[in-house]
């Protein structure tokens, strides 16, 4: 069995004995074994009091009160939302269900004393459409003061915020929901303004290459179209690829690959790079260790793909929306010499499973297997060489 699934199936198979008596009592079950699975198997518990996931009176209430599928839903949205973690979502959402970030949002806002600043904006996004720049600071969301904003989101659910969940909370509340537009207001050193900005749903997506190519000076540019999840793109990546000259520095642009990937795409991309099997990524299991006190940890190999191969430079750019694989693949580059240019990453923590809840069959998804640069820096902390610095 892939070991990606044996926590999930274990917890369906306990949940199983407790087969309820009606559909209404079988959502409600599947709300309440939520904080176990997560006390369980979350990777990151660590990052809360007593290594236990945050919840309240509130939330326990709701998941008592559980008995149609769209309270199931609503239920686990916020449940996860409690882990103040982007990596931590559903499977299935309703129309007025919070925008996923980064995927779907177009500000970066981190908290800077009692401030909200906006630290990044997203490339061709709405945002920057009305010129809304990094610096800017998000004072207001739908007429509602940011800091009073934060705090009432916070407090909906009934748990206590913190530092890191202020900078979570307004970038949610800036993305909007799934439906209708935004209402920020934006100030700077000239002033304020009010924005409605449509969410990037109603946007829609652009019928688009998975892979497209540029050139910049004498470099070939590929830049990777938020596709690292459909294995088309291997195919993709090498015909960019059948475009770069002997010798010619190749710059792989992950600025726009918000959603995740697969391994098999980044060890495809990886491969084009490498004369020997060389190792890109390291992860671990915390729960198994929580379990049973034995650690389990483990580094991940690519391979050099016969017939692809690139001897000449190669650099990496990334972003507020290289995310999830995108900062996989960029750990890996930087493992095997490449230099990695830009802003942060997502900061994405870990690698997510799904776990099919066993009465509604609802997934909900969230961190189960930390990673690691090979050199022991874990992924959401690595920190990607300025773009004016010389190359290597």
């Amino acid at each position: 069995m892939d070991r990606r699934f044996q926590f999930a199936v274990v917890a369906a198979l306990v949940l199983a004995a407790a087969a309820p008596a009606d559909e209404g009592s079988g959502f409600r079950v599947d709300a309440q074994s939520i904080e176990r699975l997560i006390n369980e198997d979350y990777a990151y518990l660590d990052r809360f009091p007593d290594n236990r996931m945050p919840m309240s009176r509130v939330l326990r209430a709701e998941a008592a009160a559980v008995d149609t599928r769209d309270k199931l839903t609503r239920y686990a949205e916020r449940a996860l939302t409690a882990l103040a973690d982007h990596h931590a979502i559903t499977g299935s959402s309703l129309k007025d269900s919070w925008a996923l970030v980064p995927s779907y949002s177009d500000l970066w806002v981190e908290r800077r004393g009692p401030d909200f600043i906006i630290t990044a904006v997203r490339s061709r996004s709405p945002a920057e459409q009305a010129g809304v720049k990094a610096g800017d600071q998000l004072t207001e969301v739908s007429g509602f003061d940011t800091r009073l904003a934060v705090e009432r989101y916070w407090g909906d659910l009934g748990v206590p915020m913190t530092d890191e969940g202020a900078g979570y909370a307004a970038r949610v509340l800036a993305a909007g929901r799934r439906q209708g537009p935004r209402h920020l207001t934006i100030s700077n050193s000239k002033g304020a303004r009010t924005l409605s900005l449509p969410n990037l749903y109603d946007r829609g997506v652009a019928d688009r290459a998975e892979v497209s190519t540029a050139k910049e000076g004498r470099a070939l540019v590929i830049l990777i179209q938020d596709s690292l999840g459909d294995n088309d793109t291997i195919k993709a990546f090498d015909a960019a690829m059948a475009k770069a000259e002997l010798g010619q520095r190749v710059i792989i642009d992950l600025t726009d690959t918000p959603s995740g990937g697969n391994t098999t795409v980044a060890r495809a991309i990886l491969g084009w790079f490498v004369t020997k099997p060389s190792f890109y990524q390291m992860h671990t299991i915390p729960a198994e260790e929580r379990q049973y006190g034995v650690a389990r940890q483990w580094v991940e190999q690519v391979l050099p793909r016969p017939g692809k191969r690139h001897g000449g430079p190669v650099s990496v750019r990334v972003g507020r929306w290289t995310g999830s694989m995108g900062e996989g693949l960029a750990i890996g580059f930087d493992a095997i010499g490449a230099r990695v240019e830009g802003d942060r990453m997502a900061g994405l923590l870990g690698a997510i499973y799904d776990y099919k809840l066993e009465n509604s069959g609802m997934v909900i998804k969230f961190p189960v297997e930390r990673l690691f640069h090979v050199n022991g820096t874990p992924r959401e902390h690595f920190l990607p060489a300025k773009l004016s610095a010389p190359h290597r």
